[in-house]
């Protein structure tokens, strides 16, 4: 049995998308490179043809692994009415310096740091799901724990 995948309604259709993209429109065009190489003579020589098919198997095993996470997907719907942390919802955290940070808690595939998205098993992230305002979590990072106290939910 697979692991089941949390999403958001926009992280599965930003997935879809990709996926085919990529197996309708990128594959085909791929393939049809790869048969006119082939065509050229020599193999042993052709660069083309080593550049497609190595492109080629690069792009099956990502379309394998798309296949996998749409077919696998759990979406996610927002849901705040008990006012706890979970995939979808915004948090509103103070650190140690009083300094407050906005994250979004999503799931795995929509993780993106730089933009404050931060996974649901990452280590704050794994500390914030199921608490609620005034809740304290502590994180261990590489300069010693840290202890964030929860400010809003949203």
């Amino acid at each position: 049995m697979s692991k089941q995948i949390k999403v958001t309604n926009e992280a599965l259709a930003a997935l879809a998308k990709e996926l085919d993209e990529l197996a309708n429109k990128k594959r085909p065009k791929l393939v049809e490179r790869l048969e006119r190489a082939r065509n050229e003579g020599d193999l042993s020589e052709n660069s083309d043809y080593s550049n497609a098919k190595d492109e080629l198997e690069f792009l099956d095993g990502r379309i394998d692994e798309l296949k996998h996470v749409v077919e696998n997907a759990v979406v996610i719907h927002k849901r705040n009415k008990d006012g706890r942390i979970g995939v979808g919802t915004k948090v509103t955290i103070k650190a140690n310096s009083n300094k407050e940070h906005i994250y979004e808690i999503v799931g795995d595939w929509e993780a993106d740091p730089v933009n404050k998205k931060i996974s649901h098993e990452s280590p704050l992230g794994k500390q914030l799901v199921g608490c609620q305002v005034g809740d304290k979590v502590e994180v261990e990072a590489p300069a010693g724990n840290l202890v964030y106290e929860i400010v809003a939910v949203d």
